[in-house]
């Protein structure tokens, strides 16, 4: 297959990826399968890597185009992102012990729970309820951040889609909080993501960096929509990037 052709496909990928993951996550839905399609033979935990390094970039622009809107809560997002750098390297680490497809069914089930609740609770993440936070809301933070980094680090679809879940249900937050949130912590699991990656192996930096300019310009545009549109929008991105979530676990669980 020819290079240019790859990096033109893989790069139109990347632009649709980095749209959807800056509104309610689930880019890797589309990244990495089109990485695994580009390059059968190659080594999983490169294409891993350099997904993640092509993902940072859009996730972090995400983030700043939140910023300028959102206020962060940075009460709670600072401690959840350093709990979720933290276990997203052991999660990352987890899977030279563990097979990460164990996990499938079980993600599976939850996610499928997940879209239930989010359906028939309308007022779900509608308007923000969040509390003054303090020592509760911080030790939450830390426990969603250690716990979804972990699962990140290991296995990884659908991580921001709970970590939104988890911010709205738990924390109080609206949609867009959530979503501000849970891109904060994506940053810090996909640093510690490619810290391990590239000390450990040979990592795509050509391709990761024009993917990486590409989910970019996706995240200004999906950012800006999600910003322009509100919290319902969001909340429709969410459930139907849940319902393909769990269409591609079933797939992967019961039928491949």
């Amino acid at each position: 297959m020819d290079i240019d052709f790859i990096f033109l496909a893989l790069g139109l990928a990347a632009l649709f990826a980095g749209f959807v993951d800056s509104i309610v996550g689930g880019g890797g839905l589309i990244q990495l399968p089109a990485l695994f399609a580009a390059f059968p033979g190659t080594a999983p935990a490169t294409l891993f890597g350099t997904n993640k390094l092509a993902s940072i970039v859009g996730t972090g622009t995400a983030a700043f185009q939140y910023s300028r809107r959102v206020a962060i809560p940075w009460a709670v997002a600072g401690p959840g992102a350093v709990a979720a750098l933290v276990g997203s390297w052991y999660g990352a680490k987890a899977v030279a012990y563990l097979d990460p497809s164990i996990l499938r069914p079980l993600i599976l089930m939850l996610l499928i729970l997940v879209a239930i609740y989010t359906f028939m609770r309308k007022e779900l993440g509608a308007v923000s309820t969040e509390p003054e936070h303090g020592r509760r809301s911080v030790a939450l933070a830390i426990a969603i951040g250690g716990v979804i980094g972990f699962y990140d680090g290991f296995f990884g679809p659908g991580t921001g889609s709970f970590l939104i879940f988890l911010f709205i249900r738990l924390l109080g937050m609206d949609f867009l909080r959530a979503s501000v949130s849970a891109k904060i912590l994506n940053v810090a699991t996909n640093l510690a993501a490619i810290a391990f990656f590239a000390g450990n192996v040979e990592l795509m930096w050509k391709l990761a960096a024009v993917m990486a300019v590409c989910n970019l310009a996706g995240s200004v545009l999906g950012s800006r929509m999600a910003l322009k549109h509100g919290t319902g929008f969001v909340r429709k991105m969410f459930l139907g990037v849940v319902l393909v979530l769990i269409a591609r676990l079933a797939y992967d669980t019961f039928l491949r």
